[in-house]
């Protein structure tokens, strides 16, 4: 019997278990966990804090090692094809704190993100980075000025741009509108979701269930550990 063929862009969890030693005593903070994302679609994870959504993130975008169980992309263990290589080309990760380069302009921000996976396009560095911004709602005066002069929802928007600048398949978030007034959010989310719809899968985490309602995202519950929906 021939084995199916995994979806094109597709990235799958296998019974991943993973646990902490904090010194005192181990504490399993994953506990067999089984969820599928395809391309196309965006996922938000969601429970409260200690549930394990950030370990969960932290495995899906190979920075940390899984210790039991597997993550396949394609079909192909992230262990094979190697972390360092799989956030090179596959996945990139937008967090709450923007982590940006506070000293440079928003467009030199992106441009790190270009130069750090090796990006090629017909077009300069600085072109590919005035478009990408502007495809996420930054005018070219804004690219041009330093970070920390930009609100919290256009630091978060520079971020997704800067994510979006090696073309990789899956993008994931870390609470990515924890930080921002409801209108920013539901700008944020909406570029979220046409991100999915360009085709690639996306994963956001959130404590917020009205984040995850508001995007249309297909919803994992995580409690202590496990998926529960």
């Amino acid at each position: 019997m021939t084995a199916e063929k995994p979806t094109k862009n597709q990235l799958v969890v296998k019974n991943l278990t993973h646990t902490y030693d904090d010194g005192q005593r181990k504490v399993e903070v994953l506990k067999g966990i089984n969820a599928t994302f395809e391309s196309g679609k965006l996922y938000a994870i969601v429970g409260e804090s200690g549930g394990g959504k950030t370990t969960l993130l932290s495995l899906l975008s190979a920075l940390d090692n899984v210790q039991s169980g597997e993550i396949l992309y394609n079909g192909t263990s992230i262990k094979k094809i190697g972390a360092q290589n799989f956030r090179l080309k596959y996945s990139n990760i937008v967090f709450q704190s923007f982590n940006l380069i506070k000293y440079m302009t928003a467009r030199e921000n992106v441009e790190v993100g270009i130069d750090f996976t090796g990006n090629k396009s017909d077009r300069s560095e600085k072109e590919y980075a005035y478009d990408l911004l502007h495809e996420v709602g930054i005018t070219q005066e804004e690219a041009d000025r330093l970070v920390q002069r930009l609100s919290g929802g256009q630091q978060q928007r520079v971020a997704i741009a800067r994510s979006m600048a090696g073309d990789v398949p899956i993008i994931l978030a870390d609470e990515p509108t924890g930080n921002l007034d409801e209108k920013t959010e539901a700008k944020v989310l909406e570029l979220f979701k046409s991100l999915a719809t360009s085709g690639k899968i996306v994963i956001v985490v959130t404590h917020s269930q009205k984040v995850a309602t508001n995007a249309n995202a297909i919803v994992y519950h995580m409690k202590n550990g496990k998926i529960i929906t």
